[in-house]
């Protein structure tokens, strides 16, 4: 019989077993002291109708989350009871505590070694999870771990080598970590793909299928994604073990908190016009904008910056230090626009965004749903805006057809 892998640096894993609650009761003592909150209720203690342990219960309260969202409601439990899920529903509803809860209540700060690893799309979402679920697991001693790329993969292997739990990570730097030998997934109880659609788009299914090959095969396995095409059912089919299908809305659904608008206007008038906009109709709102190219990102934020607009792009081809600068800028307020890619906008978490315009037209209606979910999350109102050129009418049809009204015409302010 073989014998079993080693373990990590200063790691002792058992064999890995599919979660279930009996993780809830070992706690460790948490460090918060004086400053702890205070719940009023002895317990047992509830988010929604499920009852989460004290710990967290204490985290929601400090975060400010008071009930559960649909996609919470519907997915924790069936989590909770260690069944697979395939959760459908956009961004902004709220799938990250979705996913996030029952894991850090599944997840033993005792034994310290990997439980639970979540792949995502992009570095960003993957800095995003990663403090959620640092968020919700405050008072529970887990170490949550962010591997992806544009960061010196020293300072993730140094970080693997102390009290990690969680593992949140781009497929890619995953599979870096894997051929150094600097991560091991033998003891991994729990796996959630975040955004599967979106790591489909980026062609990391067959990095997907790898890494699922060096977990487990008794582990719970959990896919979120905002469309379920062909190939994301093939790794349901080949790597689920009998999911409970939890769909909130429909495929092409846009949240109804969104105002959907296209304005008529020539390509070259494109800049004056969102100008106008700027100074009329966004009042104080942060905006993202979207552009097809890297190049048309870097040109459109520096002929905002031109106009005196605090305005900076993000896309694929800065280093991280440059991506994350923007992005601290854009949270703090510091920037009023964003300008970015569809690749470089997957998975950004910014509730406070209001207005979402499309400054080049979307390719497909896909790609339209995705880029006007980055506004009214979480219940928010928000406001998506498309510019239709001269050349952008055969597409306008498109989007029309599969929005059923919803997109409406509106004339630039004076």
């Amino acid at each position: 019989m073989a014998s079993a892998p080693p373990p990590q640096v200063g790691q002792s894993p058992p064999v890995a077993s599919r979660p279930n609650n009996a993780g809830r009761n070992r706690r460790g003592r948490n460090n918060a002291g004086l400053n702890e909150p205070v719940l009023n209720e002895a317990g047992p203690y509830r988010f929604g109708t499920q009852i989460v342990s004290r710990d967290v219960a204490l985290a929601l309260k400090i975060i400010g989350y008071n009930e559960p969202t649909r996609i919470q409601s519907d997915c924790i439990g069936p989590l909770l009871a260690g069944n697979d899920v395939v959760g459908q529903a956009h961004t902004g509803t709220g799938k990250t505590a979705a996913f996030g809860i029952p894991l850090v209540e599944q997840t033993d700060p005792s034994q310290v070694f990997i439980q639970g690893l979540i792949l995502v799309p992009t570095r960003e979402l993957a800095m995003q999870v990663r403090d959620e679920l640092v968020r919700l697991a405050q008072f529970c001693r887990l170490g949550v771990v962010a591997c992806y790329g544009g960061q010196p993969i020293s300072k993730q292997i140094a970080a693997l080598k102390r009290r990690t739990h969680i593992v949140v990570g781009t497929p890619g730097r995953v599979l870096d970590h894997l051929g150094k030998g600097t991560l091991r997934l033998e003891t991994v109880r729990t796996v959630v793909l975040d955004e599967a659609d979106e790591m489909l788009d980026v062609g990391f299914l067959p990095d997907i299928e790898r890494i699922l090959s060096r977990t487990p095969t008794n582990r719970q396995t959990a896919l979120f994604s905002a469309t379920i095409p062909s190939p994301i059912r093939r790794i349901v089919g080949r790597h689920m073990r009998s999911p409970v299908w939890i769909r909130i809305g429909s495929e092409i659904e846009t949240a109804p908190e969104v105002r959907q608008v296209y304005i008529e206007v020539l390509e070259q008038d494109r800049m004056r016009a969102f100008v106008r906009l700027l100074k009329t109709q966004v009042n104080g709102g942060k905006v993202l904008m979207f552009r097809r190219t890297k190049a048309g990102v870097d040109n459109l934020a520096q002929a905002l910056q031109r106009q005196g607009i605090a305005a900076a792009g993000i896309h694929g081809g800065l280093v991280q230090s440059e991506r994350n600068a923007a992005m601290r800028s854009f949270h703090a307020g510091d920037l009023k626009v964003l300008v970015a890619t569809n690749l470089a906008a997957r998975g950004l978490d910014i509730p406070q965004i209001s207005h979402v315009i499309n400054y080049d037209m979307p390719q497909n209606l896909e790609e339209y749903v995705h880029r006007i979910g980055r506004t009214a999350r979480m219940g928010r109102d928000g406001t998506a805006i498309t510019f239709v050129t001269e050349w952008d009418f055969p597409m306008l049809d498109l989007l029309q057809d599969g929005l059923a009204g919803e997109l409406k015409q509106e004339t630039l302010p004076l």
